[in-house]
């Protein structure tokens, strides 16, 4: 048995009935590095950049999980859409046994060589301290997270989308009430400040994954539903799931690397300019967060369109889900552009850091609409169809031909301050925006998992 959305319902419901819950998960998933960066505030600059740092290389590990659940997500979306309940079930044991070796190999890393790791991304001896011993400890987290979010991809495509949310409702307050008692020392405990806040977020991802597994078994009693991968993989299965998953792991790795060349860029700046820029990533967070339900909606309704070959629809709707993302992108910046000055006076730190952020908040908000188009297209719609391979040279473009090169030419040659740094490196956006419009309207994305 396959559940599938009702095709009577109106579009705009079938949306919410996804990126509600979707965007609601998010936000809350985005609320432990909130949490922890307001908490960490507290005690000082090296602290808010060792962990900002320390969250930095773990998000190479779940930018190429996040690339494994978008494979589950094509491929178990398309065969819902076929009806073919054995091959929903194949999808989604192949990626959970991949996310989970993925894990384990960022476990040893991080736990093994947190101290070199960090070196690469600053010189201040203190910073580097504070961020090695941050990770070695968030590190634990990682396989609950290759759990939930595997799991959580085959709920959203199978219409129980809010049995992840609830599970995530439940970790962000565990992670909220553990964060200011295991940081601050409270009712008894040891105050153990940066190592509190990485224990806070291993204890509630386990939670989170343990209440996640619960809820799926219970979906799939109550619905009769038997995940059992039918037959052995042939050579001919094989080879299409390399096809779709091969380009978007080579995509999500290099725009991670680039990602943390561009921290890297920012911690040589100075510890004042990366501190800065580590306030701004909570807003960015949950503003990514807030419509990320968007591109996960986009992923499954034109993956079932796909999958059931009505191309038309699936044009239709793609189109569609770009103006909500433009609309809902442009309300967000206008109010980040509002609070930037009150947002930063949460932080206890130098007058120097809280001007800095501001102008980073402002360059932002101008930017977002355009990373928010960029993550409906290439996070979800173009990839949808199963070539993932356009999504993987847009973003080799746009990340290595344009952003990292002006990023180190702005701040090394140039030597310009971190706002016009920032924004000019964001330029890259603009890059993978124009080629992938005309990769959509070319249209030759959309495409049956049968047909590549």
């Amino acid at each position: 048995m396959v559940k599938t959305l009702n095709s009577r319902e109106p579009f705009y419901k079938t949306v919410l009935k996804i990126a509600v819950p979707v965007t609601l998960q998010s936000l809350l998933q985005a609320s432990f590095s909130v949490v922890d960066q307001m908490m960490i505030g507290r005690l000082g600059s090296a602290s808010i950049a060792g962990v900002g740092l320390g969250g930095k290389f773990s998000s190479l590990y779940t930018v190429l999980l996040g690339a494994v659940a978008a494979v589950a997500g094509i491929m178990i979306s398309q065969y819902i859409g076929q009806k073919d309940a054995g091959e929903v079930g194949r999808s989604f044991r192949l990626n959970l046994k991949l996310a989970l070796g993925l894990a384990m190999l960022a476990v040893f890393v991080s736990m093994c060589f947190p101290g070199q790791i960090m070196w690469l991304y600053t010189k201040d001896e203190v910073t580097r301290g504070i961020a090695a011993e941050y990770l070695r400890i968030l590190a634990l987290a990682f396989v609950p997270m290759a759990i939930v979010s595997i799991l959580s991809t085959l709920l959203r495509c199978m219409e129980a989308a809010m049995f992840p949310l609830y599970a995530s409702m439940a970790s962000a307050v565990l992670n909220t009430a553990l964060n200011y008692l295991l940081i601050f020392g409270k009712i008894g405990l040891p105050q153990l400040g940066v190592r509190g806040a990485a224990a806070a977020t291993v204890i509630s991802q386990w939670t989170a994954c343990l209440i996640t597994i619960g809820f799926g078994i219970h979906f799939c009693r109550k619905n009769e539903i038997r995940l059992k991968t039918e037959g052995r993989m042939t050579r001919e299965y094989a080879e299409m799931f390399l096809r779709i998953l091969c380009p978007i792991i080579i995509c999500e790795f290099l725009w991670s690397l680039g990602e943390n060349v561009y921290a890297a860029i920012y911690g040589n700046i100075g510890t004042a300019a990366c501190a800065a820029m580590t306030l701004t990533i909570p807003i960015q967070t949950l503003m990514m967060g807030a419509l990320s339900g968007l591109s996960q909606a986009a992923a499954i309704l034109i993956g079932k369109a796909l999958g059931a070959g009505e191309y038309d629809r699936a044009y239709w709707e793609a189109k569609r889900l770009m103006i909500y993302g433009l609309c809902g992108s442009l309300a967000f910046s206008a109010a980040i552009c509002i609070v930037s000055r009150f947002y930063v006076q949460i932080y206890h730190v130098e007058a120097e850091v809280h001007k800095t952020a501001v102008q980073l908040l402002i360059v932002y908000a101008l930017i977002a609409p355009v990373k928010v188009q960029n993550m409906l297209l290439g996070g979800g719609i173009i990839r949808s169809g199963g070539k993932t391979n356009y999504v993987m040279w847009i973003d080799f473009i746009g990340t290595w031909i344009f952003g990292v090169p002006l990023g180190l030419l702005s701040a090394f040659v140039w030597k310009l301050e971190i706002p016009y740094v920032y924004f000019i490196l964001s330029l890259e956006e603009c890059v993978r925006f124009g080629m992938s419009l005309v990769v959509f309207r070319k249209k030759k994305w959309m495409r049956s998992l049968n047909s590549l």
